[in-house]
């Protein structure tokens, strides 16, 4: 039986301002999977930028190369629905 650890990567940083090298850490450090959050914003985080899970999880896919990647919560999110 072996242990897989896994990690949650917050969807707060900048892509080239350290957005990238999070990714990649989390695969150097030999974590089996990284996850996200598909929230609107987040508690201490509402007043600063909190990026899409589904882009963040793209340019991590595009960033990595083994580690397993998904987010923790996918929320339905309110649309707008024009009709007429």
């Amino acid at each position: 039986m072996s242990l897989r650890l896994s990690t949650v990567i917050l969807p707060v940083d900048r892509w080239h301002e350290g957005g990238r090298a999070k990714w990649q850490r989390a695969e150097e450090l030999g974590f089996h999977a990284a996850y996200t959050y598909d929230h609107l914003s987040w508690r201490t985080f509402r007043d600063r930028a909190w990026f899409g899970a589904l882009p963040t999880l793209t340019a991590a896919a595009t960033a990595t190369e083994r580690i397993r990647l998904g987010t923790l919560v996918t929320s339905v999110k309110p649309r707008s629905c024009i009709t007429g």
